[in-house]
């Protein structure tokens, strides 16, 4: 499955940036080769970069991957919801509380990595479980309509997005 295949009432019109970003590979080699990418990106950062912060009140890079570790799990509960045919509509959240609370700068960068490479494994399996007719469920996040296909690739684009952002203000 491909991003390019998503149907403009699969998700809110303000996830298009994060589609976009995915790519057009197909969605579970996405999510492997995304995850790859972005852990050798990191690897490469200077050490005393990952608690720099480029303006008063944003996030550090250990932040940050805090913050992509926090919303995958958020993005896949809600796939998990919508591919089990759950019509109940599921609410947003404030990535700003989420951040003030992961206590991310206590971590390693090792141990926010190797969460996140956990995490991305699990959902591929996860993702290439379901059928056809799961991963096209539309089900209701943040009052907009989302389906489960659209949430991976959701996935990927948001850690793109957030690498860009590594790239153009902190290094």
């Amino acid at each position: 499955m491909y991003a390019s295949q998503l149907l403009e009432n699969e998700y809110a019109g303000f996830y298009k940036t994060y589609i976009n970003a995915a790519g057009e590979g197909d969605l579970i080699e996405e999510l492997e080769i995304s995850l790859h990418a972005f852990i050798k990106f990191v690897q490469n950062i200077p050490l005393d970069k990952f608690d720099y912060r480029y303006a008063e009140g944003k996030w550090t890079i250990k932040d940050i991957i805090q913050h992509l570790i926090d919303a995958e799990r958020i993005f896949v509960y809600r796939a998990l919801r919508f591919s089990r045919f759950d019509k109940t509509p599921l609410p947003s959240f404030e990535e700003n509380d989420y951040a003030i609370n992961a206590n991310a700068g206590k971590r390693s960068i090792q141990d926010l990595l190797t969460e996140l490479s956990a995490l991305r494994h699990s959902n591929i399996l996860f993702y290439k479980s379901l059928s056809e007719e799961q991963l096209k469920f539309i089900g209701t996040s943040s009052n907009n309509p989302m389906s489960t296909r659209a949430l991976g690739f959701v996935i990927i684009g948001h850690q793109k997005h957030h690498q860009k952002v590594f790239e153009e203000r902190y290094l």
